[in-house]
Formats: C-alpha cells, structure tokens, sequence
C-alpha cells in the first residue's frame, strides 16, 4: 500500500511540481502509514525510481533522445538507457531515504502500531 501512495503522489506531482516533492510526498506517507524501515525505504525507492525512468521517457521519447544522448556523452555513458536508471537512482535514494525518516519518526513519536 505505502509503494502505490508514494507512486502515485510522485507521479501526480512530477507533472507540475519540484522534483524534491518526491521526498515530501514519501516522507508524509511513510510517517502515516509505514510499517518497518526496510519497508518504507524500498518502498520509497522503488516507487520514484519507476516514476522517474517513466516521467524522462515521456519527455525524452517524442524527441528521439536528442538531449539524453548528449547529456550521456557529456558524462561519459555508453547510451542514453545508462542515464535513465542514473536518474532513476538518484529519485529513488531521496524518496527511499525520506520514506525511512519519516517511519524512524513515527517510531521516535511513538506511534507504533502493536
């Protein structure tokens, strides 16, 4: 449940919205909902980095990868593919890491469910 909440807020929000509101949106839901650490975090990761890979290929696909294709050769990547799971790894460290404070403060406050 927590990997659709935080999947959807960030997929709703990527459209019009900063790209930190990842961390907000599983930040809040963590803290509400979540249950362990490892849960909130892989939820938390997994959900932004699919939101993210998905988000940049709607953008990238109707312009053929002309800009991730140049972005990739300035890092110096084998392809435009390598910079997609790069973002996608980045999005999903800082939803993943946001989701774990907000159930380790949930812990702190002690509202634990028993």
């Amino acid at each position: 449940m927590l990997f659709l909440i935080i999947l959807i807020l960030s997929f709703a929000s990527g459209f019009f919205l900063p790209w930190w509101v990842v961390a907000i949106a599983a930040f809040s839901a963590a803290f509400f909902i979540g249950k362990t650490s490892g849960q909130a975090f892989w939820s938390g990761f997994l959900a932004v980095f699919i939101v993210w890979i998905v988000l940049a290929l709607f953008k990238s696909i109707p312009n053929d990868h002309i800009l991730a294709k140049k972005v990739a050769v300035l890092l110096h990547l084998p392809g435009w593919g390598y910079l997609l799971v790069i973002t996608g790894i980045i999005g999903g460290l800082v939803s993943g890491f946001a989701a774990l404070s907000g159930v380790l403060l949930q812990k702190a406050f002690g509202k634990e469910e028993h």
